[in-house]
C-alpha cells in the first residue's frame, strides 16, 4: 500500500482512506448491510488501508458503532478518524444544529469513544464550524482532549482560511477535510488549499467521486432510493442532472481510452493534485473498494491531466453541491 503523510509533520497513513458514512446514512437503505460493510472494512485493512473516517452524526451514532465493531480486534492496524459538531435529533431527521461549545466537545468525545469501543481517537475533527462560538474556544477544548490522551490529532472540516489560521494558532491542526473532486474545486480558488499548504496541514478530500456520480454508475435520478439524500441535492435535479451527466460521459470516454474505470480515473486525478492529499472514497461493496484502490496504480502525465481539465474544467458542474440549508453551515 502506498502511503502519504498527513501534513508537514503528521502521521503516515494509506494514500487512500475509506469513508464509512454511506454504510449507515444518507444514501438510502437499499443495499445497506452491516455484515457486508464489515467485510468491506476488513478487506480494506487486509489491502493496507489504514485511514477510516466516520462521524457521530452518521446514523446518527450507528456508523460509529458499526466501525467500532469492525475494527475491534484490528485496532492497531487502523488510523481512526471521527467528527463532532453536527447535532441531530433521531426522532426528527430534519432537525439539526451545529455545536462547538467546549462542554459539548468533551461530552461528544466521550460518546464517540464509547460507541467506537476505543480508548483514543487518532484524528478528531470539528465537523462544522459553529458561528456562535469562537474557534479558539472550540479548539481549546479539543486540545484538552489531546492532553487527556483521548485524542491524538485535531482536524477541521469545511473551514475557511481565516478560521483555519486561528485554529492552528491555538493547537496544531493535522488535517482539513473538505469536499474536493473534479466537480467540486472550490478549494483551489477560495484560499483553503493554499492556506493548509502554507501551514503544513494535510488535506483530506471527501466525496472524491462526487457522491458516486463520477463513477458513471448513476444514469437517472430514479437510481436513487426515495430517501436518498442525493434526490434533494441541486446537482442531481432536473436539467442539472442531465448537464452533469454529459460531463461524466466525457470522463467515461477518457477512462475507456486508458483501459480503466471512470471512478479510477477520477480518483487518480485527485491523487495527482498533490502528495499532501489523502482522499477518502466511500463504498458499501468489496468489489468497488478493490476497484477504487486500483487508482493508486494509475499515473497521469501532464498531457492526460490537461485533457481531463479540457473536458471537465473548474466550475463546469451545474448546481450547488448542497441544498441551501446545508450550504448555510459551511464556514466561508
Amino acid at each position: 500500500m502506498k502511503t502519504r503523510i498527513l501534513g508537514r509533520n503528521g502521521p503516515t497513513v494509506s494514500a487512500l482512506g475509506l469513508g464509512c458514512m454511506g454504510m449507515s446514512a444518507f444514501y438510502g437503505p437499499d443495499g445497506r448491510d452491516d455484515a457486508e460493510s464489515i467485510r468491506v472494512i476488513h478487506r480494506a485493512i487486509e489491502l493496507g488501508v489504514t485511514l477510516f473516517d466516520t462521524s457521530d452524526m452518521y446514523g446518527p451514532h450507528t456508523n460509529e458503532v458499526l466501525v467500532g465493531k469492525a475494527i475491534g480486534d484490528r485496532r492497531e492496524q487502523v488510523f481512526l478518524a471521527t467528527k463532532f459538531g453536527i447535532r441531530l435529533d433521531p426522532s426528527d431527521p430534519q432537525a439539526r444544529g451545529v455545536d462547538g461549545r467546549p462542554e459539548y466537545v468533551q461530552a461528544a468525545c466521550e460518546g464517540s469513544l464509547k460507541r467506537l469501543g476505543v480508548d483514543h481517537i487518532d484524528l478528531y475533527y470539528q465537523h462544522r464550524v459553529d458561528p456562535q462560538v469562537p474557534i479558539e474556544d472550540t479548539v481549546g477544548a479539543m486540545a484538552r482532549l489531546v492532553e487527556q490522551g483521548k485524542v491524538r490529532h485535531l482536524g477541521l472540516s469545511e473551514a475557511a482560511p481565516d478560521t483555519i489560521r486561528r485554529a492552528h494558532a491555538v493547537h496544531p491542526i493535522t488535517a482539513l477535510q473538505t469536499e474536493y473532486s473534479l466537480w467540486t474545486r472550490d478549494v483551489e480558488s477560495n484560499g483553503v488549499l493554499d492556506t493548509v499548504r502554507e501551514l503544513g496541514i494535510g488535506f483530506v478530500p471527501y466525496s472524491p467521486l462526487g457522491r458516486g456520480f463520477l463513477t458513471g454508475a448513476i444514469r437517472s435520478p430514479d437510481d436513487f432510493d426515495a430517501d436518498d439524500y442525493r434526490r434533494h441535492s441541486p446537482r442531481f435535479q432536473g436539467d442539472n442532472f442531465a448537464k452533469n451527466l454529459a460531463l461524466v460521459e466525457r470522463i467515461r470516454a477518457l477512462a475507456a481510452d486508458k483501459g480503466v474505470s471512470a471512478g479510477q480515473l477520477t480518483l487518480a486525478w485527485v491523487l495527482a493534485r498533490g502528495e499532501d492529499l489523502v482522499p477518502i472514497p466511500g463504498t458499501r461493496h468489496v468489489a468497488r473498494l478493490e476497484e477504487n484502490l486500483g487508482a493508486l496504480e494509475l499515473t497521469l502525465d501532464a498531457a492526460e491531466l490537461a485533457g481531463i481539465d479540457a473536458v471537465f474544467p473548474p466550475d463546469a458542474a451545474v448546481g450547488a453541491r448542497y441544498p441551501a440549508a446545508s450550504m448555510g453551515s459551511v464556514n466561508r
